[in-house]
């Protein structure tokens, strides 16, 4: 009798590529079962394209655009969850100083950072731009579930924080559904749990800033994220200095001291808007900040190459 040998089952990763929020994502899930792991995947393409319906500022018909055509006009009502997603970032904007601030979105509309050369902004464009841009104009009525922005003009808009809330989402859904391990990419959000195929921890690598084929430092964590951004990608050249495409809420001009700032984070979208936030800072008053928090850490790069770590980050990780 000839004995048939039992085929044994292994966890795998199955990825896929998808272009999503203007982006590009990559989607990974660790499982035993190739069936779950590609329903989760397709589950959490799914829930990033219904998040970035309702938080997109481009469609006409989403109640973020509907939010912005009635400003200085009257409150408008939205579903809870977007107004707790403002309401969170209005916290982030306290916690910063107004370093990070959604209604900065309309400096989009001022400056042009595709890469090229262009002309310092006018004053008097300059100043407008300023008097528009202030998160203690968004009024919250929790009992309504309203917000209503207070000048004619303003604009809110989640390119700092919503790469970093869909991550979570999509690692919340596909978690849900018992998959035991994944990482989400979103153009440099990270969202990872469990571990992949052979090994205990996700090994994430920060890219250097001038070669991103290179990483300058490797991070090795079971769970959490980890968020870079940087100003190799998105900028503009004004008078020969490099300006990168975060603007300072509370002066309406780029920051230029900075190539990249990297944060360790359980939340994503914490970490996506601290990114943010910690670019328009700098190293002495970003670190100062982030070694308050806890669970927190951050990397910073200069214009002269010089890593800045936060307490409990180094070289060495």
């Amino acid at each position: 009798m000839i004995a048939l040998k039992k085929r044994t089952k292994y966890t795998k990763a199955h990825h896929h590529s998808v272009r999503l929020m203007g982006c590009h994502f990559v989607i990974t899930a660790v499982d035993i079962s190739p069936q779950r792991a590609w329903d989760g995947i397709r589950a959490a393409v799914e829930e990033i394209s219904r998040i970035e319906l309702l938080i997109s500022s481009w469609s006409c018909t989403s109640q973020t655009t509907e939010i912005n055509n009635y400003a200085g006009v009257r409150p408008v009502k939205i579903d809870v969850e977007l107004w707790q997603l403002i309401d969170r970032s209005i916290r982030v904007s306290s916690l910063t100083t107004g370093a990070f601030d959604i209604s900065g979105t309309l400096s989009r509309y001022y400056w042009n950072f595709d890469g090229g050369v262009h002309p310092m902004l006018p004053s008097d464009k300059l100043e407008s731009l300023r008097a528009l841009i202030d998160y203690r104009n968004i009024v919250l009525d929790e009992s309504n579930h309203s917000v209503y922005l207070k000048k004619k003009g303003m604009k809110i808009g989640f390119g700092g924080i919503g790469k970093g809330y869909a991550a979570y989402r999509a690692y919340t859904i596909m978690k849900s559904m018992g998959i035991s391990g994944g990482l989400i990419n979103a153009s440099g959000d990270l969202m990872c749990w469990g571990s992949p195929p052979g090994a205990s921890n996700w090994k994430i690598c920060i890219p250097d800033p001038d070669n991103r084929s290179h990483s300058i430092l490797e991070v090795s964590i079971p769970f959490g994220s980890v968020v870079t951004s940087g100003a190799y990608e998105k900028y503009t050249i004004i008078d020969g200095k490099r300006y990168a495409h975060i603007v300072d809420p509370r002066t309406g001009m780029p920051v230029t001291s900075l190539k990249s700032v990297s944060v360790l984070c359980p939340n994503p979208e914490l970490g996506d808007a601290l990114a943010t936030a910690l670019s328009v800072m700098g190293p002495k008053d970003g670190i100062s900040l982030v070694n308050r928090l806890k669970g927190v850490e951050c990397m910073f790069i200069d214009e002269q190459n010089v890593q800045h770590f936060s307490k409990n980050l180094n070289s060495t990780n």
